[in-house]
């Protein structure tokens, strides 16, 4: 197999060595390197992605192309995430963070 840029490998011992049992990884192909290498090997550069599909390390790696294997498409990322990039006007209570004021207001018990 000859990967491509976009591919989605799973690299494992067959490909490497240094990869072997419980260091293999999930890899999405960025770029592969033209210039020739040792027969059946070539350098990728792409990134490591986890199970929920995100990359969490770039990397180059040396592999042969006969331990190669695609992989499992990974699930899809959801729209949802745990921050908001923008907040509502409705997020600032009643606006006074909105309209320069601190937002803050004193507590009724306060002395």
């Amino acid at each position: 197999m000859r990967p491509q840029p976009g591919d989605l490998l799973r690299v494992d011992g067959r490909a490497s060595v240094q990869f072997a049992g419980d260091r293999a990884l999930t890899f999405r192909v960025v770029s592969v390197c033209p210039k020739p290498t040792y027969t059946g090997w070539v350098w990728l550069t792409g990134y490591v992605i986890d199970r929920r599909g995100q990359a969490i390390d770039r990397r180059e790696i040396f592999v042969q192309l006969a331990g190669l294997r695609r992989a499992a498409s990974t699930p899809a990322r959801s729209g949802s995430r745990a921050t908001r990039p923008y907040a509502s006007r409705h997020d600032q209570g009643e606006g006074g963070a909105a309209r320069g004021g601190s937002g803050v207001r004193p507590r009724a018990d306060a002395r």
